[in-house]
């Protein structure tokens, strides 16, 4: 099991603190539905106590634009689930690295009491903890008080090929080694789609999401995170940005260098390579 801490205002917890805490009146907890589970099998088929299950487009994403929730559309959603500007939201993803977009998506739209299960339903699983396959009431809805976003975490195209050209910040890639070399455009296992050319940004480091995880898809241990950052020339005092295909692994990084290895300027392209592969006259590399 990962040793990384999950005590006191960490935003990682582990399965213990979350069922002692589960029936907290101000803690919602949220399973992340992501790509080929619309239906919700996993949330069906067995979820954490009192977990609703949000399909992520659904919550996460803008209706038409390819943006997020404005801050009045994010409160309406947040109000909606009985989530107030103060509730303790725990997420978690099928697969996991859902959960963790979640948590990154409700950061950057504001709110900022949102924690992750580490390990998702996996590690909860392989502990013995009990699943249920029961639908929770849907808790009142409550007022939500729109808030500003948080521009810090996140990096545009633009701005991608300035710190390329420029040569001011390292570029990780989170994706598959497949991708990383340029065999694929999808991850395996699933659809070889979602951009017309193969690739990664110029001179992007590989750090494969899963790296960050372990057998349970709980976070490593932080002395080995701090290990495998080293291995790929990264230090806490840099600027980083991490991208992958659709930026939803992007942010496993993102979480294991910002929340718990203490860089401070790290940012998620979250265009990804949905986006940079598909842009006429970017550089690629292979």
């Amino acid at each position: 099991m990962a040793s990384t801490s999950t005590a006191g205002d960490s935003p990682l917890v582990s399965p213990e603190w979350l069922e002692a805490h589960r029936n907290d009146p101000d803690l919602r907890i949220v399973e992340i539905a992501g790509l080929r589970q619309d239906d919700m099998p996993a949330y069906k088929a067995g979820h954490v106590p009192g977990a609703v299950c949000w399909r992520w487009k659904e919550m996460l994403w803008d209706s038409h634009m390819r943006d997020f929730p404005s801050p009045e559309e994010f409160a309406r959603r947040m109000g909606a689930a009985g989530i107030g500007n103060d509730t303790t939201v725990v997420v978690y993803g099928e697969d996991v690295q859902f959960g963790i977009y979640a948590w990154w998506t409700l950061r950057y739209c504001g709110h900022r009491n949102v924690k992750v299960l580490d390990g998702a339903r996996y590690r909860w699983k392989a502990e013995g903890r009990p699943l249920e396959q029961a639908f929770p009431p849907a808790p009142p809805p409550v007022e939500y008080r729109p808030t500003a976003r948080d521009p810090g975490m996140r990096i545009f195209r633009d701005e991608v090929l300035k710190a390329l050209e420029e040569e001011t910040a390292a570029i990780v890639d989170a994706r598959s080694p497949e991708e990383y070399r340029g065999e694929r455009v999808g991850g395996p296992g699933g659809p070889d789609s979602g951009a017309v050319r193969p690739g990664r940004i110029p001179g992007a480091r590989h750090m494969f999401y899963m790296d960050f995880l372990d057998e349970n898809k709980a976070f490593r241990p932080a002395d080995e995170l701090r290990a495998l950052a080293a291995e790929r020339g990264l230090s806490p005092g840099e600027p980083v940005i991490a991208y992958c295909r659709m930026s939803h692994r992007a942010t496993v990084a993102y979480f294991a260098l910002t929340q718990l290895l203490g860089f401070e300027n790290v940012r998620v392209y979250d265009g990804s390579w949905t986006e940079w592969g598909n842009l006429v006259g970017v550089p690629i590399e292979r």
